[in-house]
């Protein structure tokens, strides 16, 4: 088990949730299913019997989901970055990840679940670090303008002035 794993509240959709981004990642897996028991479901509200946590991996990543209630909401101040080697990776996750949610600026989504993920291409970081200030600001300004992230349009920004 990772020392530190996210864990996501869900008001009743975790095991949906899980199951979807399980089929959306590589190397990903539903490892474990807890459900309330009598105990738990008295004190929680929740029906005995039903779906308490999932815990699962995307991408070898640990997560767990709750299903918790209304008590906390899903807000985009947690995000879970996703960095992709290919446009065509980007392309699939966004199409996906987008469907049923809202895509945002600068790469941004959120899903049909309300969890909000980081599209973004692995070399973004180095293009934005660079030590050329020209270059950085080039694809910044670049970067600034799309909603889901191209690749191409932010390695010729970042080439422009070679």
């Amino acid at each position: 088990m990772s020392r530190i794993t996210p864990f996501i509240w869900f008001e009743h959709q975790a095991e949906e949730a899980a199951r979807y981004y399980v089929s959306i990642f590589r190397n990903s897996s539903i490892d474990l299913i807890t459900r309330y028991d009598a105990a738990s479901a008295e004190a929680s509200g929740k029906p005995e019997g039903s779906v308490m946590t999932v815990a699962f991996k995307l991408d070898g990543q640990e997560f767990t989901a709750l299903n918790g209630g209304e008590y906390f909401k899903l807000t985009g101040a947690i995000s879970f970055v996703v960095l992709c080697e290919s446009q065509a990776e980007i392309d699939d996750l966004w199409e996906k990840l987008s469907a049923g949610g809202q895509p945002l600026d600068c790469g941004w989504v959120t899903d049909r679940y309300g969890v909000t993920w980081q599209i973004m291409p692995a070399r973004l970081s180095a293009w934005l670090s660079d030590p050329d200030p020209a270059k950085s600001r080039r694809v910044m300004q670049a970067l600034l303008k799309m909603k889901k992230l191209d690749i191409d349009v932010l390695r010729r920004a970042y080439d422009a002035g070679a």
